[in-house]
């Protein structure tokens, strides 16, 4: 051992215009990491504005306060001693850029705006800044804010490289540049930077984390080093939850790993490491040629010393390298959502959650997200989280000494109200039972109630108006009929669940109002399976960005991990909306209404939006796919079903209730999957081309088949 250099990381729970809060955050995070002895502290990126601000970015406010707040960080006693590496937006020649600003008691060394800019998926990067050359630097001028610290009139602006007294060196990249071909952090690592810092605003999805792991492992692999990674954790005010993980990598291993899920505003990582050991591991022929062929980067001196000697701290442990944890996507699930959910809840002020419980699976599996967001609550208390307790406090009506005794069920019983709203003729017994059930299990406030009286009170009404009174389809009805009186219950719900969430308080005697989840799919909501403004309009929806065959998956696991056995006939139940009456010889079926399973409507989806496929495309890679249950015309069939409703169905995008972001192939009109509502639904071109090319298979195989039965003839007469 010779240098061994401490530095930290983290993450933490910034929210969008929290000025204060944001710097409060940040402060007490470089203040952690002092105490365990660091000397280098990054942060997530735009931490003191929060990432998802959206078009508060083109207010000048945004930018003048943000360097208010910087002047406050680098000026606080605490924050002394340090070398700091702060996310905020900067101006420059009058253009708005995504930066890290580089400081040390009190001094901005530099700045350093972001190169490559995210701007697909949920990202609009391009609409809030500007990206910025590699290798260009130029002078800046700092705002009056920091000038007044120091006397510092100017720094550098641009990609820099930053190096210590002992010659070690670090720099900066910024999220989407880890994920790029050709990253930044290559030709440092050639030019004999050391330390990397990555501060990102990275959002969870399913199955994502291995992505962003290997991209630091195979970094850190190839380029050796410390690759320090920090992320924004929490919701900030939009449908994305940044699921946190900050890590710290080191020659190809991994050091820390900090939680991708919790309820922590702060948490900070740590670790030491012998700077020595990264020449070591550097000692490549190969490598020493590449590194003379790359071109040379501005280096700005730092009068500081990164490291400390083994020999005046003979206590000083290098960190072990540690094994990476990864969730279960039925684990992410109980846990991402449970986190967003919590966020909205106390940031909103409001008293808590309405569900509309309908015995399903899909209103069964957001009632355990937020059991399980009541079992975080009173795991955190019980570690003395002081913010836990607060809000926890405030939202239960209760003190202290209550909060830390409560159970998970004691939580929901304070701030959840489930309500089932059945029809006597078309609500069977099982879902009702279910429903019951389920909220006894967690601890909900639930209410039991029919809505027969407010149905045949707007039937009655429409009847009277149009002198003509609908029916359903099992008592002769038409489509049309059918139809309508099914959107008028389901929209009747959607009535009765807002009102009750609105005075629910009241009658409790507490004060507030509350917020009303959703329950659709992300499968439903994609083929439009839904009614507009139902009990599917709500004011959250955590499952809307889930697949059924995900929900299912992850109501197992709730039973077992959860031990709430009840759960198991809420999988097994066949899925139905119980729209229509239920007869001897009928029960409605959501697959069989929809004409294509919910495994089929994920595959279809996944190739619509990950896989950008058009219809054409999309027919011809399931006739391979599915060969084996479905002949091309079948898989055409189903295929042209699929976009039939898609296409009349898409408007329905444009009032979506805001939805947790989990799966790629999310139709979320308002974010992420931007494309016209009014869209030709018959698609008869492409319709045409696959119909010619399904002629010429099946004469093809009309051949293949008549010949084969010739030769059978022929061996039959020998």
């Amino acid at each position: 051992m010779g240098r061994l250099a401490t530095l930290a990381t983290c993450q933490l729970d910034q929210w969008c215009l929290d000025w204060r809060g944001n710097t409060e955050r940040i402060i007490r995070s470089i203040q952690k990491a002092k105490e365990a002895g660091a000397r280098f502290r990054t942060g997530p990126e735009l931490e003191i504005t929060a990432y998802g601000l959206l078009d508060h970015y083109g207010e000048q406010d945004t930018f003048d306060h943000s360097w208010e707040l910087c002047a406050e960080i680098l000026n606080h006693s605490g924050c002394q001693d340090i070398l700091l590496d702060i996310g905020m937006p900067v101006k420059h020649r009058g253009l708005p850029f995504n930066c890290r600003v580089i400081a040390l008691n009190g001094k901005v060394l530099g700045i350093r705006p972001k190169l490559w800019l995210c701007n697909d998926g949920n990202y609009r990067e391009m609409r809030y800044f500007t990206p910025w050359k590699q290798r260009l630097v130029e002078d800046f001028v700092l705002p009056a804010a920091v000038q007044r610290l120091k006397g510092q009139k100017k720094t550098r602006f641009g990609d820099l490289i930053y190096q210590f007294n002992d010659g070690t060196r670090f720099a900066a990249e910024t999220c989407e540049e880890l994920w790029t071909p050709q990253s930044p952090h290559e030709d440092y690592s050639l030019l004999g930077v050391d330390i990397i810092v990555n501060a990102s605003g990275s959002h969870h999805e399913l199955r994502k984390l291995d992505k962003r792991v290997n991209l630091m492992l195979e970094a850190t692999s190839k380029c050796g080093g410390v690759y320090l990674y920090a992320n924004q954790q929490g919701c900030d005010g939009d449908r994305l939850y940044y699921d946190g993980c900050a890590m710290i990598m080191y020659n190809g291993n991994l050091l820390a790993q900090g939680t991708q899920f919790s309820l922590n505003d702060v948490e900070v990582l740590t670790v030491t490491v012998d700077l020595d050991d990264i020449q070591a591991f550097r000692n490549s022929r190969s490598r020493g040629l590449q590194a003379m062929d790359i071109a040379p980067y501005e280096v700005v001196e730092v009068d500081f010393d990164i490291y400390r000697l083994t020999e005046s701290d003979p206590t000083a442990r290098i960190t072990p390298q540690r094994e990476i944890r990864y969730h279960k996507p039925e684990e992410e699930i109980a846990l991402g959502p449970a986190c967003w959910l919590w966020d909205y809840l106390r940031r909103s002020k409001t008293a808590g959650y309405a569900l509309p419980l309908s015995g399903g699976i899909d209103s069964c599996a957001t009632a355990t997200i937020v059991h399980s967001m009541c079992r975080l609550v009173v795991d955190a208390v019980k570690k003395g989280n002081e913010q836990v307790i607060a809000d926890a406090k405030r939202i239960c009506g209760e003190d202290e000494d209550w909060i830390k005794a409560a159970t998970p069920q004691d939580i929901a019983g304070k701030m959840f109200v489930t309500v089932y709203m059945g029809m006597k003729s078309q609500s069977s017994k099982d879902t009702r039972k279910r429903a019951a059930d389920l909220a006894k299990a967690i601890g909900s406030y639930h209410i039991d109630c029919n809505i027969d009286i407010l149905f045949d009170a707007f039937s009655t009404l429409l009847g009277t108006i149009l002198n003509f009174r609908p029916k359903f389809k099992v008592h002769g009805g038409r489509e049309a009929e059918n139809i309508c009186l099914q959107n008028l219950q389901s929209r009747s719900r959607m009535v009765l669940i807002y009102a009750i969430a609105q005075i629910m308080p009241t009658v409790r005697g507490r004060n507030g109002g509350l917020l009303v989840l959703g329950s659709a799919n992300v499968d439903e909501s994609l083929r439009g399976y839904l009614t507009k403004y139902d009990a599917s309009s709500a004011d959250l929806n955590p499952i809307g960005g889930i697949s059924k065959t995900d929900l299912r998956a992850f109501i197992l696991w709730a039973r077992d991990n959860f031990d709430i056995p009840v759960l198991a006939e809420f999988y097994d139940a066949v899925p139905t909306a119980e729209l229509e009456p239920i007869t001897e010889t009928y029960v409605q079926s959501d697959e069989a209404d929809m004409g294509m399973t919910y495994e089929e409507l994920s595959v279809f989806g996944r190739l619509r939006k990950v896989s950008k496929y058009g219809m054409y495309s999309m027919w011809q890679r399931l006739v391979a796919d599915w060969s084996d249950k479905y002949t091309p015309r079948q898989v055409y069939e189903k295929v042209k079903r699929f976009y039939f409703y898609y296409a009349i169905n898409r408007h329905k995008m444009t009032t979506i209730t805001p939805a947790y972001h989990a799966e790629q192939y999310s139709p979320d009109d308002n974010r992420y999957d931007m494309r016209p509502f009014l869209i030709e639904s018959s698609f008869s071109w492409v319709s045409a081309k696959i119909e010619k090319m399904l002629g010429v298979m099946e004469d093809k195989k009309a051949e293949a088949t008549g010949g084969e039965s010739e030769m059978a003839d022929q061996r039959n007469g020998e």
